[in-house]
C-alpha cells in the first residue's frame, strides 16, 4: 500500500509485549519542537498504555537531533539499568547538505551506541522533505513515529530479556 494511504503506526497486526518489567529513557530534540513534542507525547502515552510505569521512564531534552547520540551515550553510561533508549527528533530537508550530514551522523551514531552497550537505541527521528510530512508523521494522517519508536523499544527490550 502506498505510504500516502497508510497509517504507519498501526500495530493491530502484531502482539506487543507487556512493558511493565522494563525501564526506558526518552531523549527528545527541542529543534522543531512542534513536531518533536508530538513525537514525545506519542511515545510516552504508548509506553504507559503498554504497562510501563511512569517512574520507569526517564525523559531528557537535547538541543537538536545531532545531540541525540551524545544523550543516548550519557544515558546508558549513567543509567545502566535502562532496557532501551528512545531517541526522537526531526530533520527537515533544506537547501544545503546539512540535512544529509545530520541524518547520516545520527543514524550511524545511534547504531554504534546500541551495539557498544548491547542495548536497544531506537531511531525515532523523522527525516522529511518538508514540514507537512513531519506533521503527518507526528500524529497526523500517517500516525505518530513516537508511537512506533515506543513499540519498537518494548519489543526490543522483550527480545533482549527473552534470549
Amino acid at each position: 500500500m502506498a505510504t500516502q494511504l497508510k497509517n504507519l503506526s498501526d500495530f493491530s497486526h502484531t502482539t506487543v509485549p507487556d512493558g511493565k518489567p522494563y525501564k526506558f529513557a526518552i531523549a527528545v530534540a527541542e529543534w522543531n519542537a512542534e513536531v518533536t513534542g508530538a513525537l514525545y507525547n506519542g511515545a510516552l502515552e504508548t509506553l504507559i498504555k503498554h504497562g510501563v510505569k511512569e517512574k520507569n521512564i526517564l525523559s531528557v531534552a537535547v538541543p537538536g537531533s545531532f545531540e541525540l547520540t551524545g544523550a543516548a551515550e550519557i544515558l546508558l553510561k549513567k543509567h545502566p539499568h535502562l532496557d532501551a533508549v528512545i531517541c526522537l527528533g526531526c530533520v527537515i530537508q533544506g537547501e544545503t547538505k546539512h540535512f544529509d550530514f545530520i541524518c547520516d551522523a545520527v543514524a550511524n551514531g545511534l547504531t554504534k551506541i546500541g551495539i557498544k552497550h548491547a542495548k536497544p537505541v531506537i531511531f525515532g527521528v523523522l527525516t522529511t522533505n518538508d514540514q507537512q510530512q513531519a506533521i503527518d508523521r507526528s500524529g497526523g494522517k500517517h500516525g505518530n513515529k513516537g508511537d512506533e519508536a515506543a513499540i519498537t523499544a518494548i519489543k526490543m527490550a522483550h527480545l533482549a530479556d527473552s534470549l
